[in-house]
């Protein structure tokens, strides 16, 4: 006899994968437009702050 307790493996419905992927191309739409959107001037560099949070600059972070 085994202590080991198993569960089976999560499925999804149908509708909830397709959600899931509608969302992740999405996704992936936002980030390609803003990958070919033009770069800023004299900018920091780096992730846009107003998605992804602080400016981070050699370890420290700076806010906007």
């Amino acid at each position: 006899m085994s202590d080991e307790i198993t569960t089976p493996p999560r499925t999804l419905a149908p509708a909830a994968e397709r959600a899931l992927a509608e969302a992740a191309a999405r996704r992936a739409e936002i980030d390609r437009k803003a990958a070919e959107g033009k770069d800023e001037k004299g900018g920091r560099g780096g992730l846009d702050p107003a998605r992804y949070g602080d400016w981070e600059i050699k370890g420290l972070t700076a806010d906007f």
